[in-house]
Formats: C-alpha cells, structure tokens, sequence
C-alpha cells in the first residue's frame, strides 16, 4: 500500500473521493485520513521477540502480541478540497493533524 499512497491518494482526490487506510503514508501523500497500528511500536515489540528468541526462548511459548498503540492521522487540507468538515471531537482525538 505505502508503495502507491501517492497514485492512491492523486487518484482519489481527482474523482473526489475520501480515502482512509490503516497506514499513515496515505494522508501524508494526499488521502483524507487513517487509522490504525503504530508501526515504530509494532516494530520495538517485534524487536523483543526476536531478543528473546535469539537467547533460546521458543516461539511457541511466546505469547501473542497485538497492537496496544493506535494513531488517527487526519489531512484537512484533502477534508476541504473534498468539501468536507471534520468534527471538532475527531480533531480533539487526532493524533497528527496535516493542514
């Protein structure tokens, strides 16, 4: 996904349509917003089990580990080429704001 967020987000705007996806890349490239795992988190934990592997802990032993942190990214500037408003609750909530 992040490879074509701007083909998507370009495609998107030119037949004015909102776009959401679960990477932030999205927004950033130009789509209206998104929501989902943090990918730094997702990466340290990933990183923690790799440690504990290396050192002889057995995967399947491991427990599994789901998302803890999530992040809404918002572009207002694609919300007001789209003529849409975005609440002031969903701002309040934004974790980045691109105006």
């Amino acid at each position: 996904m992040t490879v074509y967020a701007d083909q998507i987000a370009q495609l998107a705007r030119k037949n004015g349509l909102p776009t959401i996806s679960n990477a932030s890349e999205l927004p950033k490239a130009g789509g209206l917003m998104s929501y989902g795992p943090n990918i730094d988190d997702l990466c340290r934990t990933a990183a923690i089990y790799v440690d504990k592997i290396v050192k002889g802990a057995h995967p399947a032993d491991l427990p599994v580990a789901q998302p803890t942190k999530f992040e809404l990214v918002l572009n207002l500037k694609t919300a007001k080429t789209l003529g849409l408003t975005i609440p002031p609750g969903i701002l309040s909530i934004a974790d980045e704001v691109i105006e």
